[in-house]
């Protein structure tokens, strides 16, 4: 793909996060400009505005509820990519179902990948290096104590070129406080 993209993720900035981070910065420096976040849309062209896309957003975000997801093993997609990932073991439904909801309208696109909810450690340059990451990812992960739960309370619609991405607008998941109960 090229050319301007947009996506939806979620931000992890809990532990987990901070420890996908310093991992990624140590197994893979040169890849270090993305924050640690799960994908929910992944990247696209818009079929219209980036006002009609922010509309689907909030439209879908403020009717869906915040939840939790687990993380689980430390996995890769060898053979098809040089990519290192943490699995999400639980909650990976509903992250699925936040992806069929958001992908409609100007935000539809045929995904060459099946959607599966993972937080990215490396996108290594080779195989043979998304293999040795593979290796330590699986050793630190398996010697990490902090809580493996990531709460999804929100989501930013993001903007790049594959390589940089921006931050369009956050966009939370349920209906602010005072409208709820409101039509």
């Amino acid at each position: 793909m090229t050319g301007l993209m947009y996506a939806a993720v979620a931000y992890v900035r809990n532990p987990v996060g901070i420890f996908v981070e310093e991992l990624r910065r140590e197994l893979h420096p040169a890849h270090t400009h993305a924050d640690a976040h799960i994908t929910i849309l992944p990247p696209r062209p818009l079929q219209g505005t980036e006002e009609h896309a922010m509309e689907i957003l909030q439209e879908v975000c403020a009717g869906a509820r915040p939840f939790e997801i687990t993380m689980g093993d430390v996995e890769t997609f060898i053979p098809a990519t040089p990519t290192v990932f943490l699995r999400v073991a639980y909650g990976a439904y509903r992250m699925r179902e936040l992806h069929d909801q958001i992908n409609r309208n100007g935000l539809e696109y045929c995904e060459p990948w099946p959607y599966m909810p993972h937080l990215t450690i490396v996108k290594a340059d080779t195989f043979d290096e998304a293999r040795k990451a593979l290796e330590i990812a699986r050793r630190r992960w398996d010697s990490f104590r902090d809580g493996r739960k990531i709460r999804i309370d929100s989501i930013a619609f993001v903007k790049g070129n594959g390589e940089r991405w921006v931050d369009l607008a956050p966009v939370p998941l349920g209906k602010a406080e005072g409208e709820i109960g409101r039509k």
